[in-house]
């Protein structure tokens, strides 16, 4: 089986160029790795959601959700876009643009993370479904393992960042819909009164967990924009 590094040296110019290209070094938009992010978003979600399903058969529907959240979020990603040297990639790609800003842009997790969906999404455009998943999986394996095992509470992993700077999270319900037997809840956490993440679910439980994983990500990129 080929590897995702492996892969990525097989892709196609035309793609392997617009997955390395950050916008501010296109000329226009819709050439960086944008619209490919937004593609490999819900390829790797399918892939991850898949293997979790068919892994884990005991876990129910809130477990499962808890897993994927961990695995494709944009900390996770980041992570495997490191382990895969894609920012070396993105310098070549840069140095050839002549573009500005390169180290900085290439170690940003951010930047990392939108680069492994967009790598993703050119693979499923380039060679389809079946053939990426195994390679995407494997990439992915140890925080699938981790977020099993560990059982990933990222309200638990909220409350400890912000308890090191002695802020309080607080989290509220703003809206419930559907019939009682399909409710779907959506709920906002907010720290110190700023509202920094909103999420959906079945349960409150469950929006409550995708409202704090949205606050991680915007106290993360805050933090990397402020060094």
């Amino acid at each position: 089986m080929a590897t995702l590094a492996q892969l990525a040296e097989q892709l196609q110019p035309d793609l392997a160029r617009q997955v390395f290209t950050h916008s501010s070094w296109a000329s226009e938009r819709t050439l960086s790795y944008e619209r490919l992010e937004f593609l490999g978003d819900s390829v790797l979600g399918i892939c991850i959601s898949t293997e979790i399903f068919q892994r884990y058969p005991d876990y129910n529907e809130g477990e499962l959700a808890k897993v994927r959240a961990y695995v494709v979020s944009r900390y996770t990603c980041a992570k495997v876009g490191s382990a895969l040297k894609l920012s070396e990639k993105l310098i070549r790609s840069a140095e050839e643009a002549e573009a500005a800003n390169v180290s900085q842009l290439a170690e940003n997790d951010n930047v990392l993370a939108a680069v492994v969906e967009a790598l993703i999404g050119a693979l499923y455009l380039q060679i389809g479904l079946n053939n990426v998943i195994d390679a995407v999986i494997e990439a992915f394996d140890e925080h699938i393992i981790y977020a099993a095992s560990e059982h990933v509470d990222f309200k638990t992993v909220l409350q400890e960042v912000v308890a090191k700077s002695g802020h309080e999270v607080s989290y509220e319900v703003i809206e419930s819909e559907g019939p009682p037997h399909a409710r779907v809840f959506t709920s906002e956490v907010a720290l110190d009164g700023e509202t920094l993440g909103r999420g959906r679910g079945k349960t409150k439980k469950v929006s409550q967990q995708e409202a704090a994983k949205e606050a991680l990500d915007v106290l993360r990129t805050r933090k990397e924009s402020s060094s």
